[in-house]
């Protein structure tokens, strides 16, 4: 799966419907391009090539998944290959607009009427990403950014100008482990931070990073560092924390971007890319080792067909509404929450509905306007169906006023929220299905408790409190989970289900929580192992929790034999570490 088009259903990250844009193996970096020139003649045995384009069309043609055939990738085939692939890739008739020209009719009443006799005939044939009205149409190289960017340009109307996308791409560090894991201590050191007399602050990389193809997170003279805007990163550790929450704001604002502006500009975008073959440290949802970044959860959030989200340059509360069904009777529930655990902004909007296929704005944004308002906040969005309180869509975001920085999130990391953790677990031969709780037990604020519809009032499709955190992921109830036996800490507890309980002093919001699975033993200093399991399915990761609230996630995977797998669940503002052993 090369990438991402929300708008016709190519899903790549959710539950839905999968899609995929599928190139053949002509691209421009090896064909046709370079200094001296790669390949000018393309392929160097072009019937080869064509036996294998028409293997490959027979293997994957009857996938429901498969959605278009392009040619090649930043570049088109050799004319002669070009013309095959037309030709063998022409559409059936009856998949021909129904805006047919007078030709096309001719065609029509001529063309046989079994589509078997077609290699495809079901498909469109693109003959290069750029090429066929993707980005300019015309295969200039009008795809991309590759960077880092403020999270609102993604919202403003001039910062692409073609309908459809077919690259964009941003950064895409890994987790701290990954790095310790793929690299030498040598390349454990961070990015030297120079400041330039412009005030733009330039990241240095070590020469093992440089050498991976680090994507920085500032670009001096336009983008201000985005690591920095949390504060000046101590190490290793802290540097990765704070890449994971802005690869989660660029990867959703990329997104939620392109869908503020659906069928009314934009009619897609594919997202450069999924996953590097190497230890790459660029753009990507999960890294070497498949362990999913934060950016792979962000994306996820904004890639809901139904979805509540903040215009990030506006500042208007949209709904999205990508399925073919009118969507009516439901409100939105807005929430702010500050540093100090009250809520000192909540609203439920009148009813409203979202036609199909269709972005709708409800409101502007009031908060950040009010006399009070504080520096940094956290704002809650719900969707949810006014007639059973079903929640639809949830996005949760941090904020800051125009002109500040997330600086006082440092001091965030101090506080002590309680918590009330349970787990259940499966196991069958090496697979290990484990279901986790997670409740923010602080105590909601009075504005909140005092209003007629609240947070822990909306309930998901199953009547259980709260939906995960990112995306409407929503508990199954089945046979196998009644069987589930529960545990806690650091031992199994038989057949009675067990909770812990982490208590707090504090109020306030459990910030960007995230699960990972390890086995029993125990890694520091140079000689570093990597104690974790992967590749590890979390059904949410890189989650907050409101006072009140609650969430449930799933985590699946296989266990190496003979070890002792144990979830652990950190955040930014929990680090007790507590393990689930099995």
């Amino acid at each position: 799966i090369t990438g991402l088009v929300p708008f016709l259903c190519l899903l790549a990250v959710t539950n839905h419907l999968v899609q995929v844009w599928q190139e053949f193996w002509i691209t421009g970096d090896v064909d046709g391009r370079g200094l001296p020139i790669s390949n000018p003649d393309g392929p160097l045995d072009h019937a080869l090539f064509l036996l294998c384009a028409r293997d490959t069309v027979k293997l994957l043609r009857n996938h429901a998944s498969l959605a278009l055939w392009v040619g090649g990738n930043e570049q088109v085939p050799p004319i002669d290959i070009n013309r095959a692939l037309k030709n063998d890739l022409k559409l059936h008739p009856m998949f021909l607009s129904n805006q047919t020209t007078k030709n096309q009719g001719k065609y029509l009443s001529q063309d046989p009427s079994d589509p078997s006799r077609y290699l495809d005939g079901t498909r469109a044939y693109v003959q290069g990403s750029m090429w066929d009205g993707f980005a300019d149409g015309k295969g200039d190289f009008t795809d991309g950014p590759y960077e880092i960017q403020h999270p609102e340009s993604f919202f403003k109307n001039s910062f692409y100008k073609y309908g459809f996308n077919p690259e964009v791409g941003s950064v895409g560090v890994p987790v701290a482990a990954t790095i310790r894991a793929t690299m030498p201590p040598e390349g454990w050191s961070i990015p030297i931070f120079k400041k330039g007399i412009d005030g733009y602050i330039e990241e240095v990389p070590n020469p093992i990073w440089d050498y991976h193809k680090y994507i920085p997170y500032s670009k001096p003279g336009k983008v201000h560092d985005q690591i920095e805007l949390y504060g000046h990163p101590k190490d290793l550790d802290d540097f990765c924390e704070k890449a994971q929450l802005i690869n989660y704001v660029q990867y959703r604002a990329l997104l939620e971007g392109w869908t503020s502006f659906m069928w009314t500009k934009f009619t897609g975008v594919l997202i450069w890319k999924t996953q590097n073959p190497w230890t790459g440290l660029r753009g990507q949802f999960y890294d070497h080792l498949q362990d999913q970044t934060a950016g792979f959860y962000g994306c996820r959030c904004a890639a809901e067909p139904i979805h509540v989200q903040l215009n990030l340059a506006s500042y208007n509360i949209e709904v999205v509404n990508t399925t073919s069904d009118k969507l009516t009777d439901v409100a939105v529930e807005i929430s702010v929450w500050d540093l100090d655990g009250a809520s000192p902004y909540y609203k439920v909007t009148e009813k409203f509905v979202v036609p199909p296929k269709k972005v709708k704005q409800i409101m502007e944004m009031e908060y950040p306007k009010m006399k009070n308002a504080k520096p940094v906040y956290f704002l809650l969005l719900k969707l949810f169906r006014l007639s059973d309180k079903e929640a639809l869509s949830r996005n949760f975001y941090w904020l800051h006023l125009p002109g500040k920085d997330y600086k006082l999130l440092e001091e965030y990391r101090q506080k002590t929220i309680p918590l009330e953790i349970g787990s259940g677990i499966s196991v069958s031969g090496g697979t290990y299905k484990v279901r986790m709780s997670i409740k923010n037990k602080s105590k909601k604020s009075a504005a909140e408790s005092t209003t007629s519809v609240s947070t822990m009032e909306l309930e998901d499709r199953n009547g259980v409190h709260g939906i995960s955190e990112e995306t409407n992921c929503v508990v199954q109830k089945s046979g196998l989970w009644s069987k589930i036996h529960r545990n806690i800490d650091l031992a199994r507890s038989g057949d009675k289900p067990r909770t812990l309980e982490v208590k707090g002093i504090d109020s306030g919001v459990a910030f960007f929580l995230h699960f990972s699975v390890h086995t029993s033993e125990s890694s520091t200093g140079e000689n570093y192992r990597d104690t974790r399991i992967l590749p590890v399915h979390y059904s949410d990761n890189y989650f907050s929790l409101t006072p009140g609230e609650k969430m449930t996630a799933d985590i699946s995977f296989e266990a190496p034999e003979g070890s002792k797998p144990r979830v652990i669940l950190r955040g930014w503002n929990y680090h007790l570490n507590h393990a689930v052993m099995m």
